[in-house]
């Protein structure tokens, strides 16, 4: 069989005119389809796919053999091979090598593109003949003789070079549910480098390969050892974005998920799917199922971008099942992780740059778990135990949904759109009501604003719900089938996907749109004109509520906002308000007690105390402290213990400074 000429045939009689086009826009590839090509002739697709190395050379000789406009060199790149040669990374064994197989993948880290040697032009100076020598490892190889006999001092006088670049990916998250994803390292040379493809292929994206796998020597002490690692040549790659194409809906699915979505009684269904097994908190599991199914980004025409992803923190009192909700949670969501703020870093959360040795010798991006969790969501339990550091990692990931990163000469920003579902726990072991939540948990104010969402798990002692809660523990674990979840998880997935793929534009109707405008200007002036007037809500939650209402418009699968959807969003915002900005001191909504802290009313205090320290100076001596607190006492009705808190606070944030003992100066 004349292979060449077989495939001569074939790319004339299906691939001309692509051919021409080539050559005039002076693209180097051109991309065939395997089922075109097995439809043609059976016996060379079979040969490509376990001979593909010599295939691949005869292949272009035929190209060579086409009449077509002066080219350099047309590479013939396959895609959509036969459902067989589909392979999970963990599978890939030895019997593979140097065969052609496809995988599925999400880069994990990637090298910079760098030029390499493949081929020299040595000249021998005696008898001037030219010898080749094929370059392979990393260091350049000279001839070692030359037919006239001479053995060494030939001049190099031709290079050839090719761009390469090297991946490691990770199998997708959606089939390793409990198994630690295999991992391959992946080789991409000449026109799979261009910019646009190191776009395509950089950390966090996914990517499905054809390539051939081969083996890698592994050296131990500069010798080779018996022992091969395998990596995957690449020979086509494309994109393979849609972060839920592993989840098959069937019409069947289809006509179910519809019905679903209609039922009255989808969000209650819902929120019963999500840990059955834990009693209780239906508003927090409404917020989560709402996280779940997201609202819908909005880019400006200014260029601003609106993230369409709710956040979420959960703290609580020990024991309330933080950590299964989680956990729980990031199973169900396609693309979904789990990370615990105990053993997790800045770098494994976002994105990191290491020295890859064994491939290139130098310096990688890698990818962290918010990366690879693009267009998907992460639990971070522990939050409060993450280093300082790590944490204002996060900022940028949380509100602009990409993470940049500048370290050994790589610049580079990474996609982020997830969902941040946080657990943390209070610093006191129970959380107080009486105290603002920033206070009580170990993690940046600024951050903490980036939360669209914040509630407390309350263990409080309730005769008749520890009945019911008792009664409900006894019953799932004598009966367990009470615990199933309405809706079960391999379909819950599918609904998720659904909704996520078909509602990608949500708009808000007028009514809806009045609900939220008239909630959000009734809560902003609710205290306005009064002596302490106190802030219960800003813009942050304004644009959480639309999120909220977007999201819940999608669990419909609906492509509007109605009233109804606001209004659920409305609910569960007071909840977290009430749970979180009572102000017992004053009866009041403040967010200040949420965001930063300090509420308005110890705003009032800080400021009558430095007062009070202005109005008490005297050159060259401090304010005596007991001073402070008898005028505080006397003009404001301060307590002694609010006074020594407030010195306390100026003196930490170096507004103030303690000369000798019992007096105050400001600084």
């Amino acid at each position: 069989m004349d292979i060449k000429a077989r495939f001569e045939e074939f790319l004339k009689s299906n691939y001309y005119n692509e051919l021409l086009k080539l050559c005039q826009e002076g693209k180097t590839s051109l991309v065939i389809d395997f089922s075109l090509l097995d439809r043609f002739d059976p016996l060379i697709a079979d040969q490509l796919l376990e001979e593909p190395e010599k295939t691949f050379e005869e292949f272009q000789e035929a190209v060579k053999n086409i009449d077509l406009p002066e080219y350099t060199e047309i590479n013939i790149r396959v895609k959509n091979l036969p459902e067989r040669r589909n392979i999970r990374i963990r599978n890939l064994r030895s019997k593979h090598i140097d065969k052609l197989y496809c995988i599925d993948g999400i880069v994990k880290s990637a090298s910079e593109v760098k030029p390499q040697i493949y081929s020299t032009v040595y000249k021998c100076p005696d008898c001037g003949a030219l010898i080749e020598v094929e370059q392979v490892g990393k260091i350049l190889r000279k001839p070692n003789f030359c037919e006239c006999g001479r053995k060494s001092g030939f001049d190099l006088v031709e290079k050839k070079m090719v761009d390469i670049r090297w991946l490691r990916i990770n199998e997708p998250f959606e089939i390793t549910t409990g198994e630690r994803p295999g991992e391959i390292a992946v080789f991409l040379k000449g026109d799979l480098t261009t910019p646009e493809m190191q776009r395509k292929t950089d950390p966090g994206n996914r990517i499905k390969i054809v390539g051939v796998v081969k083996e890698l020597p592994i050296k131990i002490g500069g010798k080779e050892a018996t022992k091969r690692d395998i990596y995957i040549d690449v020979n086509y790659v494309e994109p393979s974005d849609i972060e839920y194409e592993e989840l098959e809906i069937t019409p069947e699915d289809e006509k179910k998920i519809k019905e679903f979505a209609s039922d009255p009684m989808i969000f209650e269904k819902l929120m019963h799917s999500i840990a059955p097994t834990i009693y209780g908190f239906d508003e927090i599991k409404e917020a989560i199922v709402l996280q779940m199914f997201g609202g819908v980004p909005h880019q400006m025409p200014d260029g601003t971008r609106v993230r369409g992803n709710i956040h979420i923190l959960i703290t609580g009192d020990p024991g309330t099942g933080k950590s299964q909700i989680l956990k729980l949670v990031s199973d169900v969501i396609p693309r979904g992780k789990y990370v615990s703020g105990k053993g997790v870093t800045g770098a494994g959360l976002t994105a990191s740059v290491r020295k890859e040795e064994e491939l290139t010798g130098g310096w990688v991006l890698e990818a962290g778990a918010l990366v690879l969790a693009n267009k998907g969501l992460i639990s971070i339990d522990e939050f409060d135990k993450m280093n300082k550091d790590d944490q204002i990692a996060m900022h940028e990931a949380m509100s602009l949904e990409t993470i940049s990163i500048a370290k050994a000469s790589i610049t580079a920003t990474l996609p982020s759109q997830t969902a941040v579902l946080a657990a943390a726990n209070p610093k006191f072991g129970r959380f107080d009501p009486m105290q603002p939540i920033v206070k009580q948990i170990d993690i940046p104010q600024t951050l903490m604003s980036r939360f669209d969402l914040k509630f407390a798990l309350r263990d409080k002692p309730d005769r008749a719900k520890d009945r019911e809660l008792a009664e409900h523990i006894l019953t799932s674990r004598m009966s367990p089938e009470t615990t199933i979840p309405t809706i079960p998880v391999p379909f819950l997935r599918k609904y998720l996907a659904y909704a996520k793929m078909k509602c990608t534009k949500i708009r808000l109707t007028e009514e809806a749109s009045k609900v939220l405008r008239d909630f959000y200007v009734d809560m902003r002036n609710r205290y306005a004109g009064e002596e302490t007037a106190t802030v219960p809500i800003t813009l942050r939650q304004y644009e959480a509520l639309i999120r909220m209402a977007e999201a819940s418009a999608k669990v419909r699968l609906s492509d509007h906002v109605t009233v109804e959807d606001a209004q659920r969003a409305i609910k569960i915002m007071k909840f977290s308000l009430r749970q979180l900005g009572y102000e017992p001191e004053t009866g009041r909504i403040d967010i200040d007690r949420i965001e930063s802290g300090i509420t308005t009313s110890q705003r009032n205090k800080i400021r009558a105390v430095l007062e009070i320290i202005d109005s008490l100076h005297e050159e060259g001596r401090g304010v005596s402290i007991e001073d402070i607190k008898a005028e505080a006492s006397e003009k404001h009705g301060m307590s002694d213990s609010d006074v020594l808190e407030i010195i306390d606070r100026l003196k930490r944030d170096g507004t103030v400074f303690e000369p000798r003992s019992g007096y105050i100066r400001k600084v």
